[in-house]
C-alpha cells in the first residue's frame, strides 16, 4: 500500500464503533509492542497460507516477516452492555504474526495464543475454544507523566505454555518511523492497528475476532531483558535473537473495544 492508502485505511479503522451486546471494553495500561523480524520460512509451518499471506518487509537489505509479543495490563475488563459494574483486572500477553488476508488484501494478525493472569481464562476457553492459557504475572511498571516516559518497565509471566521475562528502558522519544516501513501511517496501520485477528481454536477450527481502539501515542524503548518461552519452544527465535528486537514501542494507556463472541470465518 502507498502512503495515501495506508492513511485512508488507518482513518477508517480509527472511527468509533458501536458497542455490541457481548462486546468487551477495557483500558489497557503498560502496553508494549515487542516486534521481531525473522525469515518467513520459520513461520510458514504455523500459518494457514491458503488463507493468509505472511507479510514481508525490506529490513536491513533482506525480505523478512514480522511477529510480536504484546504484554499489557487490563485495568477494567468488562461487558458494558451486559454487566457494566463487574470489572476485572489482570495482565495479559498476546503472541501474533503480521499477515495479509488473501480475501481482502488488508493487513491483519495471526495469533499463536494468549496468556492471561486470571483463572477466568477457563471461561473463554470453554465457551469459544480460544487458545488462551493461564499465567502468573508480576508487573512492575512506573510511568512518569511529567517527563513522558517510564521510570521502570518490568513484566514477567510464569506459564507452562508461554513464560516470559520483559525489562525495557523507555527513551520517551515519539515513534516517527521504523525499518521496513515507508511512513508513520504504515507503521501504525500494520503494527498497532491490525484490527482483525485470526487463530486456531482448541478444537482445530479457524477462529476470528476483531477489535477497535483509538490511535496510540507511542514511544520508543530499548530492551534490557527479553525472553519469550513460546518463541524459543517453537524454534522461531534463539535467546540471543530475542535480545535484538526489530523495535519496541510503549503506550502508557489506551482503551480497547473487543467485539465478541468470536466467529468462525467463512
Amino acid at each position: 500500500m502507498d502512503a495515501n492508502q495506508c492513511r485512508e485505511l488507518l482513518a477508517r479503522r480509527c472511527q468509533p464503533e458501536p458497542v455490541g451486546r457481548w462486546d468487551v471494553r477495557s483500558r489497557l495500561a503498560h502496553f508494549a509492542l515487542v516486534n521481531y523480524a525473522l525469515p518467513k520460512e520459520r513461520l510458514a509451518p504455523h500459518i494457514p497460507e491458503d488463507r493468509f499471506e505472511i507479510a514481508e518487509f525490506d529490513i536491513g537489505g533482506r525480505r523478512l516477516a514480522m511477529m510480536s509479543a504484546v504484554p499489557f495490563l487490563d485495568l477494567d475488563f468488562h461487558f458494558p452492555r451486559l454487566a457494566p459494574f463487574a470489572k476485572f483486572r489482570f495482565a495479559q500477553t498476546n503472541y501474533r504474526v503480521y499477515v495479509n488476508d488473501r480475501r481482502t488484501g488488508e493487513p491483519c494478525v495471526w495469533f499463536f495464543g494468549t496468556t492471561l493472569g486470571s483463572r477466568t481464562v477457563a471461561i473463554p476457553r470453554a465457551l469459544w475454544r480460544l487458545p488462551w492459557h493461564f499465567a502468573r504475572y508480576r508487573v512492575d511498571c512506573k510511568h512518569n507523566a511529567a517527563v513522558g516516559r517510564y521510570d521502570s518497565f518490568r513484566i514477567s509471566a510464569n506459564s507452562a505454555w508461554a513464560p516470559a521475562e520483559i525489562e525495557l528502558e523507555d527513551t520517551g522519544v515519539a515513534v516517527a518511523g521504523s525499518a521496513g516501513f515507508s511512513s508513520p501511517e504504515e507503521v501504525a496501520l500494520v503494527l498497532t492497528h491490525p484490527v482483525a485477528g485470526y487463530f486456531r481454536r482448541t478444537d482445530g477450527q479457524l477462529g476470528h475476532y476483531s477489535i477497535w481502539h483509538e490511535r496510540m501515542q507511542l514511544t520508543v524503548a530499548h530492551p534490557l531483558k527479553l525472553w519469550f518461552g513460546l518463541f524459543e519452544r517453537l524454534k522461531l527465535l534463539s535467546r540471543e535473537e530475542m535480545s535484538r528486537p526489530h523495535s519496541v514501542l510503549l503506550c502508557p494507556e489506551v482503551e480497547f473495544l473487543i467485539h465478541l463472541p468470536p466467529r468462525c470465518p467463512l
